[in-house]
């Protein structure tokens, strides 16, 4: 059988299925705070204030993520990459559907959003320990000239999962406001439950990854991963974060502050900017594995830098486009930016983060060097973003700032070691490619 025969191609896909089952579930929270959390739980008199606190709560979830990466990676390099999946979905499929079946501030008061913001950070948890495991077992299973492609399947869970929460809510904008603030934002919580278990189905058939049977059986397993990465591999830490912030920063300010931006401040029709944002993330089920594919022949670093020319070249068009209320031009900002500000980097973020540190510490050096990032990009950013046009009535400084966090990232990835193992000689073994990258 080839290397990368059916046995690869069944791990990968399970990886994307469950990984889209979990980021539907963290990310439908984001678009429900844009939209209608503001109103039912942290009802005020002055509605952009309403409005910071729900976008908040969509940052408790993010500053919890680096917490889920600490510990659950820990275990994902001493237990198996698996246990850690199925612990993680099925966290997430609980927090998910409890959101749904909460109570309102008119019914029980300030005890609903202590609620919400316990299960946020659950949800922010599961997702801090999730996403180096489903990399690692679609990537750890893979042949190593072919890491890019199979690492950017798992990717596409993203905006597989974004497209599904969205498109559920675009659905729901078919009911009246009454219905919808009543009842209708819960049925995607709700929904979860179902998706959940047949998430757990799948990937309690998917077997562990060579790599870490390999180093079980040669008793190469850290004791304490975690802090062996931090201590041993700084540097590639620090470039992780890096090189994900930009990444991170661009998809929630398109996705959270740009969603309530486009409909409270400019007026644009919810199923509209929903819509936008779908399609943008459909168009990204290509850009993903084509730049993820093209990585394994070019490498990691090249492809990271068009992204960030993408990101750069995008900064201030895509508010241009927004400005002009018209909704051709409206959804063609909003894809463009989506399919190369984003899907480009993150079509190489899999591997390139992942073959960073070697296998006995792998799910805790890929894991922290990517929800570092989540804080600072994805928690900080949208109330920073809506901040700033508060402030100054304007867009050009979101624009001037995701610019600044692209050049930053750009650095990051200069000083990174290219990691894609580029040869011709498409029998290169696992170990020759970890002896070359001085492991």
């Amino acid at each position: 059988m080839r290397p990368d025969g059916p046995s690869v191609r069944a791990v990968a896909t399970a990886s994307a299925i469950g990984t889209t089952i979990e980021w539907y579930d963290f990310l439908i929270y984001s678009t429900a705070a844009s939209l209608v959390l503001n109103k039912l739980f942290f009802p005020t008199h002055d509605p952009l204030v309403g409005r910071l606190l729900a976008i908040g709560t969509v940052g408790v979830g993010f500053v919890a993520r680096p917490l889920g990466a600490l510990v659950l990676s820990h275990f994902g390099d001493r237990l198996g990459r698996k246990s850690m999946l199925i612990f993680t979905l099925l966290t997430m499929g609980i927090a998910t559907t409890l959101i749904g079946l909460l109570p309102t501030f008119a019914g029980v008061g300030v005890v609903a959003p202590i609620m919400l913001i316990a299960l946020r950070l659950l949800q922010g948890i599961a997702v801090g320990g999730e996403w180096g495991g489903a990399v690692l077992m679609a990537i750890e299973h893979s042949p190593p000239l072919r890491r890019g492609f199979y690492g950017s399947i798992v990717q596409v869970g993203y905006p597989l999962g974004m497209a599904l929460g969205t498109a559920s809510f675009f659905a729901l904008a078919l009911l009246d406001e009454e219905s919808f603030m009543r009842w209708g934002w819960r049925i995607p919580f709700v929904a979860s439950a179902a998706m959940v278990a047949v998430g757990i189905f799948i990937r309690l058939r998917v077997t562990e990854t060579p790599e870490f049977t390999r180093d079980q059986r040669e008793g190469r397993l850290e004791r304490f991963p975690v802090l062996a990465a931090i201590i041993r591999h700084p540097k590639d830490l620090a470039i992780g974060l890096g090189v994900r912030v930009t990444e991170a920063a661009w998809i929630y300010v398109i996705t959270i502050f740009c969603l309530s931006y486009a409909v409270n401040d400019l007026g644009l029709s919810r199923p509209l900017v929903l819509g936008a944002i779908a399609l943008g993330a459909v168009v990204e089920l290509v850009t993903i594995p084509v730049c993820g594919a093209l990585s394994d022949r070019i490498g990691r670093r090249p492809v990271y830098m068009l992204g960030c020319l993408a990101t750069i070249a995008m900064a201030f068009p895509l508010f241009w486009a927004m400005g002009t209320r018209q909704p051709v031009i409206v959804v063609l900002g909003f894809v463009i930016a989506m399919a190369l500000g984003h899907g480009v980097v993150y079509g190489v973020q899999a591997s390139f983060l992942s073959e960073m540190f070697p296998s006995n510490v792998r799910y805790s050096g890929a894991s922290l060097g990517y929800q570092l990032a989540a804080p600072i990009g994805g928690g900080l950013m949208p109330i920073v973003a809506a901040a700033m046009v508060a402030g100054t009535h304007a867009t050009w400084p979101v624009s001037v700032l995701l610019i600044c966090l692209s050049l930053l990232t750009m650095v990051a990835v200069r000083y990174a070691k290219e990691t894609a193992p580029i040869t011709t000689d498409n029998k290169r073994a696992d170990s020759d490619v970890e002896l070359a990258r001085g492991q």
